[in-house]
């Protein structure tokens, strides 16, 4: 990418909030995942990133941050859209990380279509329903048996569930889908003591941006928000942490939007 995003491997600072956790964290190699991942391993969490093998370098990267804060690092390239594959994540948290605490269902799969619906083909439109709705079904299933109380999932949603976008027609279609999926398994849940929530960013400046938006819109991507710019992965770490932490016990079902200021309801 010609300019790095920001991750907080230079700024963010933990303090101890969950130690002794044990997370899983689809799409961890880059983005908004190697953020959270590093978040979570400087508040004591073990990590298990689930990624595609083209990003083995970048994997391997994000475990090295994980490993200088002291924690384990477990690596597992595959194609969520595959469902034993998911089955296979989740098997490979309970016996290299002893367990699991934490499911953060990130990766996802976007590409921009100007015009419309007509240049979306079947193809696309599978893949991108596989990666981003069916992978969390598969793995909030495959997870649900072994979470204890007090465990928690979040989905990672976007304001293209509020706002959608023609361009981004299929890609809208599933972060809408995963919002109804967070707040029905939120009630599911709740009687078993497992919290369901998800964070809707907005404009985040990561790698899928410039890989599958056309040059014109990236030179303007996240100018259209009130802040006037795109975010960093860096700024929506604190919120996965909130939502994995003992904070957020009293809290389920629920949508946090870090948007820079473009409404989320």
């Amino acid at each position: 990418m010609p300019d790095r995003p920001d991750h907080g491997e230079d700024s963010y600072k933990g303090s101890g909030r969950l130690n002794g956790r044990k997370a899983v964290i689809t799409g961890g190699d880059s983005g908004i995942g190697r953020a959270v991942a590093i978040a979570y391993a400087r508040e004591g969490a073990d990590v298990l990133i689930s990624y595609l093998p083209e990003e083995e370098n970048d994997a391997r990267d994000t475990a090295q941050y994980i490993e200088k804060a002291g924690r384990k690092a477990v690596l597992v390239p595959g194609d969520i859209r595959d469902e034993a594959h998911c089955r296979s994540i989740i098997d490979r948290a309970l016996s290299d990380l002893g367990g699991l605490d934490i499911l953060v269902n990130n990766a996802a799969y976007q590409m921009a279509q100007p015009g419309g619906i007509t240049e979306i083909t079947d193809e696309q439109f599978d893949r991108v329903m596989k990666t981003n709705l069916y992978a969390m079904f598969w793995l909030c299933r495959a997870a649900a048996p072994h979470l204890q109380p007090g465990a928690t999932i979040i989905n990672t949603a976007s304001v293209q569930a509020y706002q959608s976008s023609a361009h981004l027609l299929d890609y809208a279609t599933t972060k809408g889908g995963i919002v109804a999926f967070t707040k029905a398994l939120a009630e599911d849940l709740a009687d078993k003591g497992i919290r369901v929530n998800a964070v809707a960013p907005g404009p985040i400046w990561t790698p899928l941006i410039p890989a599958t938006m056309h040059e014109e819109k990236i030179k303007t991507f996240g100018e259209d928000v009130p802040l006037g710019r795109a975010g960093q992965p860096a700024e929506l770490a604190a919120a996965y942490v909130y939502f994995a932490s003992p904070e957020s016990s009293y809290t389920t079902g629920e949508v946090l939007g870090i948007t820079g200021g473009k409404p989320v309801s």
